[in-house]
């Protein structure tokens, strides 16, 4: 058995407002997306999402896509990309290089299977994922409030049997590469280059708590879904209380440059649950943050967040 979803992009003019989603039900679903975009880059982005979504489920994935470019990307051309510094034959450097090494990381390890899929065909999934991605991506350019979803939702994972062919035209079975031949020389590797630092928790809560307050971050509706938990509430310096739909929404369209952090402490409440406590610096003066951050889904998420101007 595996867990069977579709992922799906769009973009309203390509580039343009931009969206992406996948979908496995109703409970386990999750999309985002950035004020401009491409149908590509969407593409891109809900495959990773879902892929780092269910990462600490340890289960198969078998993913239906419309996206011959997703799939000739994984099965057929990363290698090379890899190989020449991501260059295409040509020497030019390969597009969307970002996601494309982060889809590479999220695929390393997992059993995973791709199916390529008909767009708009009246596929269920495929269609579920359509419909998300494609009120995200209509959201930015109406100005309105991001769907994101539940995410996977810390819920056991729903594992159901592939739809039936006949829904699915002209549908391909795609299985993980194996590795592809080469004329190129071999690499050297050294044998100590790149070794992964392992973060402790502590470390990792406080370098999300950091990124957070990066502009880059606050205003990408897609990776603050990330950060924040489903149920997350916020009260803000005015005493104001937010939650995660209102603040994602209000964050977008905010132009604050990035202030200063001093993480005071990381102390554990739980074992799943860490609370941060810094200082922050802003044009408004210095703030006292108080942030408690639970693991969800496999992912530490901000969970509930309390700012106290200091005197």
């Amino acid at each position: 058995m595996a867990i069977v979803a579709a992922a799906d992009g769009s973009a309203l003019g390509n580039p343009g407002p931009a969206g992406w989603a996948w979908y496995v039900d109703d409970a386990h679903w999750s999309a985002g997306g950035w004020p401009h975009g491409t149908n590509n880059q969407g593409e891109l982005m809900a495959v990773i999402d879902l892929l780092e979504a269910t990462a600490h489920l340890g289960e198969d994935l078998h993913i239906f896509c419309d996206s011959q470019y997703v799939i000739n990307a994984v099965t057929k051309w990363m290698p090379g990309w890899k190989r020449k510094g991501w260059r295409k034959a040509d020497g030019a450097p390969v597009m969307n290089r970002e996601l494309l090494e982060r889809l590479d990381r999220a695929l390393q390890g997992r059993r995973y299977e791709f199916e390529w899929v008909k767009g708009h065909a009246g596929h269920d999934l495929n269609e579920a994922a359509d419909v998300r991605a494609r009120a995200v991506a209509s959201a930015y350019q109406n100005g309105e409030p991001i769907p994101i979803g539940p995410g996977w939702g810390g819920h056991a994972p729903s594992l159901t049997a592939a739809p039936e062919a006949a829904a699915t035209p002209a549908a391909e079975p795609i299985s993980a590469p194996t590795a592809e031949p080469s004329t190129d020389a071999p690499l050297e590797f050294d044998l100590f280059d790149n070794l992964p630092h392992e973060e402790s928790d502590e470390e990792v809560v406080a370098r999300l708590e950091r990124e957070l307050l990066e502009p880059a971050v606050r205003s990408d509706a897609s990776r603050l879904a990330e950060l924040l938990h489903p149920s997350f509430e916020e009260i803000g310096r005015s005493g104001r209380l937010w939650g995660r739909d209102a603040l994602v929404s209000e964050l977008a369209d905010e132009d604050a440059p990035a202030a200063g952090i001093e993480v005071l402490g990381v102390d554990r409440v739980s074992p799943e649950t860490l609370l941060l406590t810094a200082r922050t610096m802003d044009a408004r003066g210095a703030t006292l943050r108080s942030s408690l951050w639970v693991r969800s889904s496999g992912r530490w998420r901000l969970r509930f967040h309390q700012g106290t101007p200091e005197a």
